[in-house]
């Protein structure tokens, strides 16, 4: 039992660990929540289209800072708000496709974003920290931040659950009820823009749409029930940026990916039972 308990609090004997633990279960847990939405409405793209264009945005707040990295954050932050309005109002004043909209913003940030921090003589480092994450560099000020920021989008979600809920399930009911369905499209862009830029710093931007879907999209195999599922999506990420610190600890392997990897592999037990349980059924009711 010793063993045990002193292999539990091995890492917690380093702040580091501390601060890493701490930002992996909120950052996953507020991810789950607005992926929630992501997953029943069919924008992983969009996700996954908004954590690559933070790029050139963060790639700016580098160059600015002088390679200093406190200031990305905010940087992050405005270039994810300004690109979600954007794909907003490209795919409505374009007439475009809104999935053709993501396609070409995220591309042309994406690029943009690695050009900018090409011209850094040594920019491999920080290059592999944007896209992989860097969990265990998360300082007091950065808590500060998700805390703050993850709060917030917690807090909307909470007083808009009704309008949300009903423009996810029925948009000819919340045109019924003359819900303002455009200011909430663009206030639930706003929320998964915030989200990313909070996350960003726990798995990275290459890894950011799997905080997005797998716990939300694990969450469905289990129900429809949108509270639960909720609930549910939040408690495996959090779950997972537990376990993932530890894997990485004592496995030496990177964080953000041994993160993202605990909860593929929550799914893969998910759907795995799930599948079983269907099997089993059919041959219990045959039998009796």
């Amino acid at each position: 039992m010793s063993a045990w308990l002193d292999w539990l609090a091995g890492p917690l004997r380093y702040p580091f660990m501390v601060r890493g633990l701490l930002a992996a279960v909120m950052a996953g847990a507020v991810c789950a929540l607005v992926g929630t939405y992501v997953v029943l409405r069919g924008m992983a793209f969009l996700g996954d289209a908004l954590a690559h264009a933070i790029l050139p945005g963060v790639a700016v707040g580098y160059l600015v800072a002088g390679g200093a990295r406190g200031s990305l954050f905010w940087w992050g932050l405005a270039t994810a708000v300004l690109t979600s309005l954007g794909i907003g109002a490209i795919s409505r004043v374009a007439k475009v496709k809104e999935d053709t909209a993501i396609g070409i913003i995220f591309a042309g940030m994406f690029a943009l974003g690695i050009a900018l921090l090409s011209t850094v003589r040594d920019y491999s480092v920080d290059l592999a920290h944007l896209l992989f994450g860097d969990v265990l560099g998360v300082s007091t000020a950065d808590l500060r931040l998700t805390a703050l920021f993850g709060g917030a989008v917690v807090l909307l979600i909470i007083a808009f659950y009704k309008e949300f809920m009903v423009l996810s399930f029925d948009p000819v009911l919340a045109a019924t009820l003359r819900i303002p369905a455009r200011l909430f499209e663009y206030l639930l862009l706003v929320l998964i823009a915030v989200a990313v830029v909070v996350s960003m710093q726990t798995v990275g931007v290459a890894l950011m749409v799997a905080m997005l879907v797998t716990p939300a999209a694990t969450a469905y195999l289990v129900t429809r029930r949108l509270p639960v599922m909720m609930v549910l999506a939040a408690a495996m990420a959090a779950f997972s940026g537990l376990v993932g610190l530890y894997l990485s600890y004592y496995a030496g392997v990177a964080s953000g990916a041994a993160i993202v990897l605990t909860c593929t592999a929550l799914f893969g037990l998910v759907w795995g039972a799930r599948s079983l349980a269907r099997r089993i059924r059919p041959q219990e009711s045959s039998l009796g």
